[in-house]
């Protein structure tokens, strides 16, 4: 009996550690979904969903981006085209905005379309902030999720895989 109860709270430690649990599979994501209305970003795999992360937008969420310093995160079909591990918030992924459509509309009006739009994690100094950066949209037109998750999508994503924003 005692054998029996020992083994039991051994099995108990060994699991609560994780030494018991197999490597958990690398996420491939061959194409990203934003959905502004919904505040979030998902992962998918030969089109079915993977993972679902929330998210903030820029800080005038609605509409379709339109000009530099609208805080306004873009709509449309781009692609994942770089990262930098050094930026200024935790890393960053670049979106591809803006397209040649996008150009030609803010030349229209006479604007400069913007860019500089990511997928990014928490600013430097700020992970502490984690799911709470969630309660209000903040950024500058970016998506932005917590460290941990950025993590999980840098390694999930390719450049070159492509992101569709809707509104």
């Amino acid at each position: 009996m005692r054998i029996r109860v020992l083994t039991g709270f051994a099995v108990l430690a060994l699991s609560g550690l994780g030494l018991t649990e197999t490597a958990a599979k690398p996420l491939h994501a061959d194409r990203v979904v934003v959905l502004k209305k919904e505040r979030t970003l998902q992962l998918l795999s030969q089109g079915k969903v993977i993972r679902t992360y929330r998210v903030a937008l820029g800080g005038d969420p609605l509409g379709p981006k339109t000009r530099q310093g609208d805080h306004t995160t873009p709509e449309g079909l781009y692609v994942l085209d770089s990262r930098n591990p050094h930026s200024q918030f935790y890393k960053s992924i670049h979106i591809s905005y803006p397209d040649a459509h996008d150009r030609a509309e803010a030349r229209q009006k006479g604007v400069s379309p913007g860019g500089d739009v990511f997928v990014h994690g928490l600013p430097k100094g700020y992970g502490w902030v984690g799911e709470s950066h969630r309660l209000k949209d903040w950024t500058d037109g970016c998506i932005a999720v917590t460290n941990e998750e950025i993590d999980e999508i840098w390694e999930a994503v390719a450049d070159g895989t492509p992101i569709e924003i809707q509104p």
